[in-house]
């Protein structure tokens, strides 16, 4: 009578099958370093959307063979006389053997269920689910963002719904990170999406009453008291009894009786930029630097009479002659960047620096081994273009920058011996918006152009770290960021970048 249990364990397998056939393995790397892996989500999304809907559906197959067990034990039940049972010894065998049956039966059932084996999928290491780690990195990326490009939420997130839960995230990491007049904006933005009637439906975690509390608090210690008494008082007027408000509120006004009378503008963001650095990334490029640009040439190499470019000379643009960096265009091929690409994904982890994990710069990274054809071929175009030596370079060396990804200003040379002598900087996308290589001593900055690499020296001809050459890769703003490193070390140019006694080379 309990036929319907028979087909449970192929329905459980099914789903098993199902869920695996959809899971997609991640490596064990933060999501939100790598834009290559964010897009990735939205497929996986939709995966674990399935497996929960086949859940569902197997559950409710489930619940209707318990209620068909139910109805036939209940109408058996209900079919015994309790007294005639209890007077005669073969219907109280009877009962005593069909209830040890039935509870078997529903402990069994009961066991059954897929809940359990649903729980150990959702909670399995394939599922490639954000930590929370994800959620604050991803965050950083936003702020990151609003700082070099000076941006207000509203430009953040122009375009996209973006939730009061969603904003009080962004702010509350800003908030951790001291960013107070940026977490108060956020907080401000959320505010007004609580209060708009016409806002989509949320799980609304966040309320009034948090939000003009951090309100208060972020006004407070970015200096703005009269903008942190407004909102305290605004906070007091949901709850006059409240006699932690009424004292903070109290606390505000002395201070504002005995402090200047001058307080900085909480409600408006700067758009005066920090360094060189933030002015480039913004496209504030000074008019002199333009024409100087607009007067170096562009020209066919053929790397001094090489035979390998001899009917192929390079596309060779100077963006900037002292120090000299040099644009090589279509440098490689789209099917080449696509097969390096491939080669890289299922590699990639986040990208370490010397010092080790570092927040200035959120990218997943890989260096590809030397035996595949396509490695073997870019690196001896590097060569062919450069001139120099691949004999101690390093591996071909891939990169996909993260949410708000990019790289402060750095040297990629030291000091140690057998430095790096100089870098190939190869653009494998282009990028909407943001994502420049930027150079702030010399105020060149130059837009990612797919095909392309850009090549400087790190080292001046004596040796030494030549300062001019600190560079940085600006955020991305739009777009998906992907470019090749090859960092040609000294050993074996000896020959072919002669060094150079005077100080001043």
């Amino acid at each position: 009578m309990f036929c319907g249990f028979k087909n449970m364990k192929v329905i459980m397998q099914l789903l098993s099958f199902v869920a695996c056939v959809w899971i997609v393995s991640a490596a064990e790397n933060e999501i939100f370093s790598s834009t290559d892996q964010v897009m990735q989500l939205v497929e996986e999304e939709r995966y674990l959307l399935k497996i929960f809907r086949n859940y569902i559906t197997i559950e409710e197959k489930n619940l209707n063979v318990l209620k068909g067990i139910l109805e036939l034990l209940t109408q058996l039940s209900n079919s015994e006389d309790s007294e005639e049972t209890m007077s005669n010894p073969v219907a109280a065998f009877k009962l005593i053997q069909r209830m040890r049956i039935e509870w078997v039966t529903m402990v069994n059932s009961t066991k059954r269920s897929i809940y359990e084996e649903f729980q150990v999928i959702l909670h399995s290491d394939i599922l490639n689910i954000p930590s929370n780690e994800d959620i604050e990195g991803a965050a950083l990326g936003l702020i990151s963002l609003q700082e070099i490009y000076k941006l207000s939420p509203e430009d953040i997130v122009k375009g996209t719904f973006f939730g009061e839960d969603e904003a009080y995230h962004v702010g509350y990491i800003a908030y951790k990170q001291d960013k107070f007049q940026l977490a108060f904006h956020w907080f401000l933005y959320s505010l007004k999406m609580l209060n708009n009637p016409d806002s989509r439906p949320s799980i609304r975690v966040v309320t009034k009453e948090l939000l003009l509390s951090y309100l208060g608090t972020s006004a407070y210690k970015f200096g703005s008291l009269p903008v942190a008494i407004n909102y305290t008082k605004q906070l007091l007027n949901l709850d006059p009894t409240n006699d932690k408000v009424k004292h903070l509120l109290k606390s505000y006004r002395t201070l504002q009786q005995s402090s200047v009378s001058y307080y900085p503008n909480i409600n408006k963001l700067s758009t005066k930029s920090h360094n060189s650095y933030e002015a480039l990334c913004r496209g504030n490029v000074h008019q002199k630097t333009s024409r100087r640009q607009r007067a170096l040439s562009c020209r066919y190499s053929t790397g001094g009479g090489n035979p390998r470019l001899i009917l192929a000379p390079l596309k060779e643009e100077v963006e900037w002659n002292e120090p000299r960096i040099i644009r090589f265009h279509d440098i490689i091929s789209d099917n080449e960047i696509e097969i390096l690409k491939n080669l890289s994904r299922p590699l990639l982890s986040r990208t370490v620096t010397k010092s080790g994990i570092s927040n200035i710069l959120v990218s997943q990274s890989v260096f590809l081994d030397e035996d595949d054809t396509v490695v073997v071929r870019v690196n001896q175009r590097v060569a062919d273009a450069t001139g120099l030596s691949m004999e101690t370079a390093e591996e071909l060396h891939v990169q996909n920058y993260g949410i708000g990804g990019g790289h402060e200003p750095h040297y990629d040379a030291g000091f140690d011996e057998n430095e790096r002598i100089a870098t190939f900087h190869i653009y494998m996308s282009d990028v909407k918006i943001g994502g420049a290589t930027v150079f702030p001593k010399v105020g060149v900055a130059l837009q990612p152009k797919k095909g392309s690499a850009v090549f400087w020296y790190n080292l001046k001809k004596n040796g030494d770290v030549d300062l001019r050459i600190n560079h940085a890769g600006c955020p991305v703003l739009v777009g998906n960021k992907w470019v090749a490193n090859k960092w040609i070390h000294e050993f074996g140019q000896e020959f072919r970048r002669p060094c150079s006694l005077s100080k001043w080379e």
